[in-house]
């Protein structure tokens, strides 16, 4: 019980940094309306799974130095817009389906493995200059450095199973059938916005000089 207080701040600190609008939450937005469900858990999973190298690097002291490192921290963000530009740039190609027995099947959701939905989250969060920052200021504020390495890293792993946890339960939200039905009507043109979300945000991110 001696580190309840700092885990529960942990905790509630992590919840209000999830729960907000940014890269996360548009790629399994993007994914969820365009994707289907299978691949938005999967993207999730990616996500929660790219918490974990938040947490390696910053246990290991290695996030003070990314941080203060205006090269290695601006490679970091250049890569992280320069991915969502691309998922965004590949939804704006997005075409109609083609017709089959006269008519268009809107609606149709685009084919992802596993391993490639995975990789899309995975990338999405790695990528992600804020959730370095993030990690750097609660491993290095909110944490006392006293904390034991093991009770820190049980912090890591419980943020990495929330997020993943959070993204999967927005995921089957987005996925219910009465929104994917609403989002068919619009056919690819749901794709297209999401693209233009993703783009808008990886040229944000990319010249971003602060956050």
């Amino acid at each position: 019980m001696e580190y309840f207080g700092e885990f529960m701040t942990v905790a509630l600190v992590h919840l209000l940094a999830v729960a907000s609008p940014g890269p996360d939450f548009a790629m399994v937005l993007r994914q969820s309306l365009v994707a289907g469900r299978r691949a938005a858990l999967w993207t999730s999973v990616g996500i929660g799974t790219g918490i974990l190298v938040h947490v390696a690097y910053a246990l290991l002291g290695l996030g003070l130095i990314i941080s203060r490192s205006v090269q290695v921290f601006g490679v970091i963000k250049l890569a992280g817009g320069a991915y969502l530009l691309y998922i965004g740039w590949k939804s704006l190609r997005a075409r109609p389906d083609a017709p089959t027995t006269g008519q268009v099947v809107s609606g149709r959701t685009r084919e992802y493995t596993a391993w490639q939905a995975f990789r899309i989250g995975f990338l999405t969060n790695v990528l992600n200059p804020k959730a370095t920052l993030f990690f750097l200021s609660l491993f290095s504020v909110i944490i006392n450095p006293d904390t034991p390495p093991g009770i820190q890293l049980f912090y890591g792993l419980y943020m990495a199973l929330a997020t993943a946890t959070w993204f999967c339960g927005l995921s089957m939200v987005l996925t219910h059938s009465r929104i994917r039905r609403g989002v068919a009507r619009f056919g690819h043109w749901a794709e297209k916005v999401m693209g233009t979300v993703l783009v808008a945000l990886g040229i944000r991110l990319a010249l971003a000089s602060r956050f």
